[in-house]
């Protein structure tokens, strides 16, 4: 059977990465669904839901054949359409939601007020957008029906409760934004557990409000427990980054940062945003693998260019973070300097807390895995996503080891175009140059090598270990992910060599601005600065 949408929305999913359902497609009124698999006779490519109150209704191959045969051009419009979901489905994308339940958790939040300011800046992007409340929603389905065809954005605002329009809105949305406000306790649970298809599928986001003057009484993660929500993004009062960012994120217009492992190397990261923030982009979410993910955070703390290098070279450049060695059971540094740093800088932040998402990848060496951070404290994440095996002592986290990301996924693209539906930018610093054999060939022994080069410089082992991790890295396809790729050179620069920090932020500010000024780049540059403005 093919079947078409008479009214209401369909969502097409699949597993993911982390074996979860993930959106990849939604199916609209008018729209067919099931027309690759009766067309090619194989399985379905996808496993389809409704999101809300939908009708359908079906053609058997037998009469699809009657009416191609009748209407050739029906095939045509069918081919088009299979095309273009196959060409979003291999970038990882799909069309964006378009009708939002924007819910507040309390009568003291002005829920009207603040979706008619996110429809402001919707429109400066050229995007059509209404605000539905109450009173105008008593028109009927058809109406529902007609607004949804005719604007961009539909907002359906409400007040969380029990009556008929609350539950109207959680049934009639392709996406869910519960607005809490951090100077409050959520109720428990928030949404009502037969609340909306939805919900069931986790198409839930808390826009947590906070109030720069008030003390938070509630941390973002009770929000997420109380809403099951996937997404925790910020409104802070007064911050109209904030509310652009938002906007950005409905229209499929958020801008993505995926920043790669690379030891030292991963100094160009620095100089790479500099150069973007020169050019006026701002990133909504972020991310990254080892020292990418360290420097990612920074970004996603709110910190600026400044503050970003110095912090980074307190903690990895004014001296040696490597070199508290001991025996090698483990590890050959203890990691005490490398925690010291991390809790120094970061302190105890929740990643949920963050002025905007972040996520950085570790290895799990007990499931062979990659292990996503999404919340959690960020200090230990972090830790765990530079353990590189052998160097750092792994942590523990329950029953699980985890160790440096890079060992299984070093330039997370594909976390990233899964976190969002807009854009991505992403700077890789992965060097395939050869290990050198002379360097190994009659290696001195442990005394000679310390008499020789002192306490301060690490031994050959650590390139070893170093490189031993990370040789099955493939940057490929992971960079076939990205719209925006910045590849800085900086294979001069050794993995270890900490000192090599102001080569290393210039090599990555000046291949950025080269990719920038590139004319085959101009156009996707110009839509990404148009896109922050």
């Amino acid at each position: 059977m093919m079947w078409f949408v008479r009214s209401g929305s369909l969502g097409a999913f699949k597993r993911n990465y982390e074996g979860q359902f993930e959106l990849v497609g939604h199916i609209r009124s008018g729209e067919p669904v099931g027309e690759m698999a009766m067309i090619a006779g194989e399985p379905h490519s996808a496993s389809v839901y409704a999101i809300r109150d939908t009708e359908l209704f079906g053609l058997t191959k037998q009469v699809f054949n009657r009416l191609i045969r009748s209407h050739p051009d029906l095939m045509q419009n069918l081919s088009r359409t299979i095309l273009f979901r196959t060409k979003q489905t291999k970038r990882g994308r799909s069309d964006l939601s378009k009708v939002y339940s924007l819910l507040s958790s309390s009568p003291t939040i002005d829920i009207v007020g603040r979706a008619q300011k996110l429809a402001e800046e919707i429109r400066k992007y050229g995007k059509t957008c209404l605000v539905v409340t109450e009173s105008m929603a008593k028109q009927g389905a058809k109406w529902f029906d007609e607004i949804e065809h005719s604007h961009d954005v539909v907002m359906l605002t409400s007040q969380l409760g029990t009556g008929l329009w609350p539950q109207t809105c959680l049934r009639q949305a392709d996406r869910i934004w519960v607005f809490g406000r951090a100077d409050a306790k959520p109720s428990t649970p928030l949404l009502p557990e037969d609340s909306s298809p939805a919900r069931d599928f986790k198409l839930v986001d808390i826009i947590l409000i906070k109030d720069v003057g008030k003390k938070p009484v509630s941390k973002a993660k009770e929000w997420l427990d109380a809403s099951g929500a996937t997404r925790v993004l910020p409104w802070r009062e007064g911050r109209i980054d904030d509310v652009q960012s938002l906007a950005r994120t409905i229209i499929g217009r958020s801008i993505g940062l995926v920043l790669s492992g690379g030891g030292a190397r991963a100094f160009a990261h620095i100089g790479a945003i500099r150069a973007l923030r020169d050019a006026n982009i701002r990133f909504d979410f972020l991310g990254g693998t080892s020292m990418g993910g360290v420097i990612a955070a920074c970004v996603a703390m709110g910190w600026k260019d400044e503050e970003i290098e110095e912090r980074i070279w307190k903690a990895f450049v004014e001296t040696n973070p490597l070199n508290d060695y001991v025996l090698p059971v483990i590890s050959f540094a203890s990691g005490r300097k490398v925690d010291e740093r991390l809790q120094y800088q970061f302190g105890d932040i929740q990643i949920e807390d963050m002025q905007r998402p972040f996520f950085c990848v570790s290895s799990n060496l007990r499931t062979g895995t990659p292990m996503v951070h999404r919340t959690g404290p960020l200090v230990k994440a972090l830790r765990a996503s530079i353990a590189l095996p052998g160097i750092l002592p792994p942590v523990i986290d329950g029953d699980d080891v985890l160790v440096d990301g890079a060992v299984i996924n070093n330039f997370p693209t594909n976390v990233l175009i899964e976190t969002h539906r807009g854009p991505n930018i992403g700077v890789d610093v992965t060097m395939q140059h050869a290990l050198i054999a002379d360097d190994y060939r009659n290696p001195p022994g442990f005394l000679r090598w310390i008499l020789t080069n002192g306490f301060h410089s690490a031994p050959p082992i650590a390139e070893l270990l170093m490189r031993a991790a990370t040789i099955n890295h493939d940057p490929s396809q992971a960079r076939n992910n990205i719209d925006l790729l910045v590849c800085p050179e900086v294979g001069h620069v050794e993995l270890r060599d900490w000192r090599a920090f102001d080569t290393a932020v210039e090599a990555g500010y000046t291949a950025t601005v080269k990719i920038l000024q590139d004319e085959e780049k101009a156009a996707m540059f110009a839509s990404l600065r148009n896109f922050s403005n």
